[in-house]
């Protein structure tokens, strides 16, 4: 059987113009992204950062390691969110904060909730192991919940993540100004809580 490949993932250099080379191509490709989704061009991704596109193929040989590296801070901020608010708050309303800041970073820009999805399955790709840490990270949560009773026991990890990969894509495609996230995470929670019975 094939071995799975194993995914370039870029990091920062050593070297001090490596690293503001490497910074300038993170922050330019982060608005470039939040502005044209995820099939932003790389050369103006490249001249926005006041390099050449060569430099940008050296620290990033793929669109997929550029778009791991610009992503990356958000899904580690998700998983230590995670353990803050398992340690601060009731099981249910701890599952209910994370699963709205992951629907959040989900829909950071057009076309990442795809690209998310796929890297949750894919151990080829450069975001799958940071994908695979913030899908712990939530699973966790959800068994909290569930062993607390306030969760349906039914309810999978990957049924979970796909109601938020649901309500990320209703975010990212939801006209200016009419964020319908929260209604959307109210019915999924309605959804899947158990409810205890009235006197």
């Amino acid at each position: 059987m094939a071995e799975t490949p194993v995914p370039q993932i870029a990091q920062r250099p050593k070297r001090a113009d490596g690293r503001r080379n490497y910074d300038a191509l993170l922050v330019a490709a982060r608005t470039a992204f939040a502005e044209h989704g995820s099939d932003a061009s790389l050369e103006d991704i490249a001249h926005e950062a006041g390099v050449a596109i060569g430099t940008l193929y050296r620290h990033f040989p793929t669109r997929a390691t550029l778009v791991e590296a610009a992503t990356r801070d958000g899904l580690e901020v998700l998983v230590s969110h995670a353990r803050d608010v398992a340690d601060r708050l009731a099981p249910l309303t701890a599952l209910t904060d994370w699963m709205r800041h992951a629907v959040v970073h989900f829909s950071t820009f057009r076309g990442l909730v795809g690209i998310l999805a796929q890297s949750m399955y894919d151990e080829g790709t450069p975001s799958h192991a940071m994908c695979a840490a913030m899908h712990t990270s939530g699973a966790d949560l959800l068994r909290a919940a569930q062993r607390a009773g306030e969760v349906r026991a039914d309810l999978t990890a990957d049924e979970l993540f796909g109601l938020l990969s649901g309500a990320a894509w209703v975010r990212e495609t939801t006209r200016a100004g009419k964020d319908e996230t929260e209604r959307f995470i109210e019915l999924v929670i309605e959804g899947i809580a158990v409810r205890t019975a009235g006197p």
